[in-house]
């Protein structure tokens, strides 16, 4: 099984932005080294603790110091861009490194306040047309505007040679059938709502029909927050900084990740406590454990939710740590196999692509 990697350049208190982008750049030359597939950035505005605030600076960076491994975006908030400048941006990218660039979309709000000073147009009210904007970039593209379109004229393609490979996101299940009716490859943020992941990639492969704009078969990626030590014990206790943040993203106050210790010191025995092991029922918000255990359970998790690559969230900020645990995840998970898939519907759609 393919698996990959999505980093949020985190802060730790009392260091820089700087020394957390430079880290986040570096980390794909590791996971390339340990057999990742992926390494997408995140994209969080005005926030203390993550410096990612725009993937597309940091994918640049990352594919000039590599050599294989795809880089991408997860996901670029294309509720506050026009899908234009995405679509060139992106394939700016590609031209600068042909065939390992990735367009993850999503959408997601910041809050009223950041929401608003990052619209150019403040005089309107903010509209829900993400399906669009996605069939707009896949236009694009693929050159699918209906003749009499206005933008029909519009050729970012010429002179590239291949265009990035878009994939949509969601951590609520509500983008799951746009992906799968275009033809795209979906991503779950379980690390977010764990609980609905198998009813969302059974909705994205249920829905998939092969088209002109993705894969000929059906490709889901589930995204889950996993660490993992060489002892059950230790592994456990490297889920702590991130149920420290969740605890803490209610306070009003910046949120910095803290280190094993510090979360020790700041969770009471309650959510210390709370499992991090795949039941065979309800996946956790966290998932630890060793290779041979991760392993185990993330087979049966690939198995109910269909999942064909596993991609790593993690919160942990201790250098040596976090990369032991990226390692024996890369070990486990590459000993999963993928479950075996229903045949996808190759009816394709219309290579036309119409705005509403």
């Amino acid at each position: 099984m393919k698996y990959s990697l999505v980093e949020l350049a985190p802060v730790t208190q009392g260091r820089t932005k700087s020394e957390a982008l430079h880290a986040a750049v570096g980390a794909a030359s590791e996971a390339e080294a340990l057999g990742y597939h992926r390494i997408w950035y995140a994209e969080h505005h005005h926030t203390a603790g993550y410096a990612s605030h725009d993937p597309i600076s940091l994918i640049a960076l990352a594919a000039r110091e590599t050599e294989r491994i795809r880089v991408g975006s997860g996901a670029v908030l294309l509720n506050h861009y026009s899908p234009f400048s995405v679509a060139e941006r992106f394939l700016q990218l590609e031209a600068l490194t042909p065939g390992r660039i990735d367009l993850g979309l999503g959408r997601a709000t910041t809050g009223p306040l950041v929401d608003a000073a990052l619209r150019r147009d403040r005089g309107s009210r903010p509209v829900d047309d993400f399906a669009q904007q996605v069939q707009e970039i896949l236009a694009y593209y693929h050159n699918a505007f209906d003749a009499g379109h206005p933008f029909a004229s519009l050729d970012l393609t010429g002179g590239v040679d291949s265009i990035p490979e878009v994939w949509v996101l969601g951590s609520s299940g509500n983008s799951a059938q746009l992906a799968g009716t275009l033809g795209l490859g979906y991503v779950f943020a379980g690390f977010i709502n764990p609980g609905t992941a198998p009813a969302a990639m059974n909705a994205h492969r249920q829905s998939f029909r092969a088209s002109p704009f993705g894969p000929a078969d059906h490709r889901s990626i589930l995204a889950l927050n996993i660490v993992a030590a060489d002892d059950e014990g230790s592994a456990h206790r490297l889920t702590w900084p991130a149920r420290l943040l969740w605890q803490s993203l209610s306070s009003g106050r910046p949120i910095f990740l803290r280190t094993v210790a510090e979360a020790d010191a700041g969770l009471g025995p309650a959510p210390k406590a709370q499992g991090s092991t795949f039941d065979g029922s309800t996946i956790p918000q966290q998932i630890s454990g060793t290779v041979e255990t991760l392993r185990s359970q993330l087979q049966q998790i690939v198995n109910v939710t269909g999942a064909t690559e596993i991609m790593v969230q993690d919160m942990l900020i201790e250098p040596d740590v976090r990369s032991r645990s990226r390692k024996l995840i890369a070990e486990a998970v590459s000993g999963v196999e993928v479950p075996a898939q229903i045949p996808p519907d190759t009816a394709a759609l219309p290579k036309t692509v119409r705005r509403q």
